[in-house]
């Protein structure tokens, strides 16, 4: 064990919707809190559960097991209720009972505003840790999740091209991605996608229904849209009936939905979620606070909470190109 430098009472909950890796996140802030000699506190189902007050202690055993699973082994929920001032401060009033010194929050953009809200009321450390699967968030080129997201969309989208190339059919693909194109991105690349259609990009029909038609000029009998959930067109079904009208040919569509929430997380976010969990500790122990652990160059650093707050990471353009030009 660790050298007890200070007595210290730690917390961590997950909030907002879930993803693959955060159980790794959590056992390793759990275990490498616990390696300084910290105690450390769960706290059940997010915001609203700490509004309710479900404060519980845990042990490096309580982590057995759970680096395999997907989810959140401490529950995730919204909360209207926190968002409100009073809500605010009971909040803080019940870390406060608890003797809370630090909390950490697993979760998105939401997620960290909310921990900035918090902090205005609750005065011990917060720190945060990126986890959702959009990988959106501004200030860090990773979230806990992403990998395997991309994972389960490009394992999905190959069992649809066997029964695309069969019948010569297209299909668009929606994924997720409310404001970002980062999953649909890297799904199309990973899948060998005719074309990508992203909520950074206007969507134009006209351009679809072309790259399409291209394709088949060159001899290509079926084929692959990768469209993100948030594209300006109104979804994949909308997009499918348009671009259809203007083809000619038949378009199936295909919804993944939550599906890429779920399963066990990939190698890749078990050991990022781990990193992230032990830095958001360290960063505690080093007296931080109002940071979130940050992938930069491969590395992890702190960078504020409010950098993560502001709009959303931007595509990369040649990450585009580059899918266009795989798919022509």
């Amino acid at each position: 064990m660790g050298n007890r430098s200070e007595d210290k009472r730690v917390a961590i909950l997950a909030s907002g919707g879930d993803s693959p890796g955060m159980n790794a996140a959590i056992r390793a802030f759990v275990r490498s809190a616990l390696w300084e000699n910290y105690q450390v506190f769960g706290i059940q189902n997010g915001y609203e559960g700490l509004l309710e007050n479900e404060i519980r202690e845990l042990s490096s055993r309580d982590m057995g097991m759970i680096i395999n699973q997907g989810g959140t082994m401490l529950g995730t929920a919204r909360s209207a209720e926190f968002q409100t001032p009073a809500g605010l401060q009971k909040a803080a009033a019940n870390l406060n009972a608890a003797k809370i010194d630090a909390l950490c929050v697993v979760g998105g953009d939401g997620s960290f505003r909310g921990l900035l809200a918090l902090s205005e009321f609750y005065k011990g450390q917060v720190v945060g840790i990126p986890g959702t699967i959009d990988n959106d968030i501004p200030g860090t080129e990773y979230t806990i999740g992403f990998d395997t997201a991309v994972q389960t969309a490009v394992e999905a989208i190959d069992k649809l091209r066997d029964t695309a190339l069969s019948h010569g059919r297209v299909f668009f693909v929606e994924v997720m991605g409310r404001k970002s194109g980062q999953i649909a991105l890297s799904v199309g690349l990973a899948s060998g996608a005719e074309d990508v259609v992203i909520p950074e990009e206007k969507t134009d029909a006209d351009v679809v229904a072309k790259r399409l038609l291209d394709g088949r000029k060159k001899g290509k009998r079926f084929g692959i849209v990768v469209v993100a959930e948030g594209d300006d067109s109104g979804g994949a079904f909308k997009l499918a009936e348009t671009v259809q009208q203007k083809v000619g040919f038949n378009i199936r569509v295909s919804v993944l939905g939550h599906i890429q929430r779920g399963g066990s997380p990939t190698s890749h976010d078990r050991v990022w979620g781990s990193r992230m969990g032990e830095a958001a500790v360290r960063f505690l122990k080093n007296r931080m606070t109002g940071v979130f652990t940050a992938m930069r160059g491969g590395h992890i650093i702190p960078a504020y909470l409010i950098e993560a707050t502001v709009g959303v990471r931007a595509v990369e353009p040649e990450m585009v190109q580059l899918v266009r030009i795989m798919g022509s």
